[in-house]
């Protein structure tokens, strides 16, 4: 197994309904990890890179509802 971050910016605060959504992609097999940084409007997912990939992590964040904005380069 590869595991692998990847950090989004979002636009909108998530709501309520979107916060739900999210645990949905929690149980997705491969998705280790989802953790919101308010301050920053950021997401970083990890996840197994042998079993999904950026563009695929980003699908299942955006069926929750999160308005997605850039995918920033991690250091």
């Amino acid at each position: 197994m590869t595991y692998l971050d990847v950090v989004f910016r979002y636009v909108n605060q998530p709501s309520e309904r979107e916060a739900r959504a999210m645990d949905s992609v929690r149980e997705v097999y491969g998705i280790l990890m989802i953790q919101f940084d308010e301050k920053e409007k950021t997401v970083r997912v990890r996840y197994d890179a042998s079993r999904l990939n950026e563009d695929m992590v980003a699908g299942l964040l955006r069926r929750t509802g999160l308005d997605l904005g850039e995918k920033l380069v991690l250091a």
